[in-house]
């Protein structure tokens, strides 16, 4: 297994101690969850340029990328929904647009197509995780300083809403661009 692909798995291993750490109630809990949300957000930056640069592309790469990408940005969805920082709507609105992609990313290879992750969708995918990252950093200041929930709530959910927008935009992108390259009445 090549560098690249070693990242990648140690993004999806990384994601249930990610959100253990966010969950689990323990001192400094919070700062460890985003400590891990960071090294682990790095591999996806890292696995990529890695294996561009030195040809090292693979399928299960092309495959198992993305998929690690959607467990850490869902992980940290889920935990704010649990938290009371990410409305249900939210969630429903990302994870439809994954489920949606990820069928259309199949049916294209099994057509022999790979249809290239666009800008909108690595936007999608940063947006995701530095507001993520911003969300968490702020999580024990707002409650060291007792900060009002509520606004706090408001605000995360206006950058998580962000995202949304920002995974309807990609997502339909996405699925525009492969209709003129795959065969959908298969």
């Amino acid at each position: 297994m090549n560098l690249p692909n070693k990242l990648t798995v140690l993004r999806i291993i990384l994601t249930p101690f990610y959100l253990a750490a966010m969950l689990i109630d323990f001192k400094y809990h919070y700062f460890v969850a985003v400590a891990i949300f960071i090294v682990a957000s790095l591999t996806d930056m890292l696995d990529g340029k890695i294996a561009r640069k030195h040809n090292l592309i693979t399928n299960f790469g092309k495959l198992c990328d993305p998929l690690a990408d959607k467990m850490l940005t869902t992980a940290a969805l889920l935990a704010f929904m649990e938290l009371g920082l990410c409305n249900i709507w939210i969630v429903m609105i990302v994870l439809t647009r994954e489920f949606l992609v990820t069928s259309f990313r199949l049916v294209a290879s099994s057509q022999g197509v790979v249809i290239a992750a666009g800008i909108w969708g690595k936007l999608k995918t940063v947006s995701q995780m530095v507001f993520s990252i911003l969300i968490m950093l702020a999580i024990p200041f707002v409650e060291m300083f007792s900060f009002d929930f509520a606004t706090f709530s408001l605000i995360s959910n206006v950058l998580l809403g962000i995202t949304a927008v920002l995974t309807v935009v990609s997502g339909a992108k996405y699925i525009v661009d492969g209709v003129k390259v795959i065969d959908i009445n298969m």
